[in-house]
């Protein structure tokens, strides 16, 4: 697709791999939406953006449905959806929380699944659109520690795998993002120790970039799946 005539929605889009990659579109001349759920941070990352802010919770059904409708309000239209909100939470199977694995859930996969049905109802009456699901290496390979946000992964490629299924005879490209460890937030919003920059680990402009690539592919093509590593971590 041309860049320039893109609308995208990008959930959790005020920090990470959704800020970059909003940060990159619009360089590139989309038009882009973020959603996030802490209104401060999001207010702010969307005027340093010059992105749509929408104040939105992907966990809660009326909240998906709002984002859209302000999403098609304020755009006219939107022909990709981002759906990267997500978060992490890790302990060990004897210790696991029940209830925090069930929030987990409800935003990681529930919420995911929300987004991209409200989106995908509006790209099949057009019959066009481009579903991008960010997963992770953990979709691909459990480890300690990793059951709940391994879980949440696994499904998500699942899902990416059923939607493509369906939605293909609509002209809609359903890809999948695989990113390895970048280096975010991501962790010490889990609560894990932070760490210190490392210049051979993976950032989040190199995923935004895949992203970018994959959505200027010609619309007679698209990438199913990819997944990014970094090339010589060291550390």
């Amino acid at each position: 697709m041309k860049l320039q005539e893109a609308k995208v929605l990008i959930t959790g889009g005020s920090s990470g791999i959704g800020y970059e990659t909003a940060r990159q579109l619009i360089t590139h001349g989309a038009k882009v939406a973020i959603c996030g759920r802490n209104l401060e941070k999001l207010t702010r990352a969307a005027a340093e953006l010059g992105a749509l802010p929408i104040h939105a919770d992907v966990s809660k059904e009326a909240d998906v449905k709002g984002m859209i409708e302000t999403v098609l309000e304020t755009f006219g239209d939107f022909n990709v959806v981002i759906n990267n909100a997500a978060y992490g939470y890790f302990n060990a199977l004897t210790e696991l929380d029940a209830h925090k694995f069930q929030e987990l859930i409800q935003t990681n996969i529930l919420g995911a699944m929300m987004v991209g049905k409200e989106s995908a109802r509006h790209f099949v009456a057009r019959n066009y659109g481009n579903i991008v699901n960010i997963s992770s290496t953990a979709g691909n390979a459990g480890f300690a520690m990793g059951t709940a946000y391994c879980a949440t992964k696994f499904a998500l490629k699942g899902m990416t795998e059923s939607w493509r299924a369906e939605l293909r005879k609509h002209n809609i490209r359903v890809m999948l993002v695989n990113p390895s460890e970048v280096q975010t937030n991501f962790g010490h919003n889990a609560g894990r120790e932070s760490k210190a920059f490392n210049p051979s680990k993976l950032e989040s402009e190199e995923i935004a970039h895949l992203i970018i690539s994959m959505l200027e592919m010609r619309d007679v093509g698209f990438v199913t799946e990819a997944t990014v590593f970094a090339t010589n971590p060291q550390g």
